[in-house]
């Protein structure tokens, strides 16, 4: 799911604690991680091009945003406790 700027909306991520579930929410956290990485690179892209007060000051509150989601599912994954797997080309190792 996308805004007007491309950037992906947040959905919930898994959180039911038990082991079973641990590898499918670290595999959410992951493509969710991603889609935020996308939306952060997004939002620097469109500050290069942003015309105007309004669409400089709406650039840079998209980017701080997308920033600040980035950074939280990273501490996110990092507050897991597991074992994540190396990843290569999108593929678990």
């Amino acid at each position: 799911m996308e805004s007007g700027l491309g950037l992906h909306k947040a959905k919930p991520v898994l959180g039911s604690g038990k082991p079973a579930d641990t590898n499918l929410e670290m595999l959410a956290l992951r493509e969710e991680i991603g889609a935020a990485k996308q939306d952060w690179d997004n939002a620097l892209r469109h500050f290069e091009y942003a015309l105007g007060k309004d669409q400089i000051d709406y650039a840079i509150f998209a980017i701080e945003a997308a920033e600040k989601r980035y950074e939280m599912l990273l501490r996110k994954a990092k507050a897991l406790n597991a074992q994540w797997p190396q990843w290569h080309g999108g593929e678990a190792k």
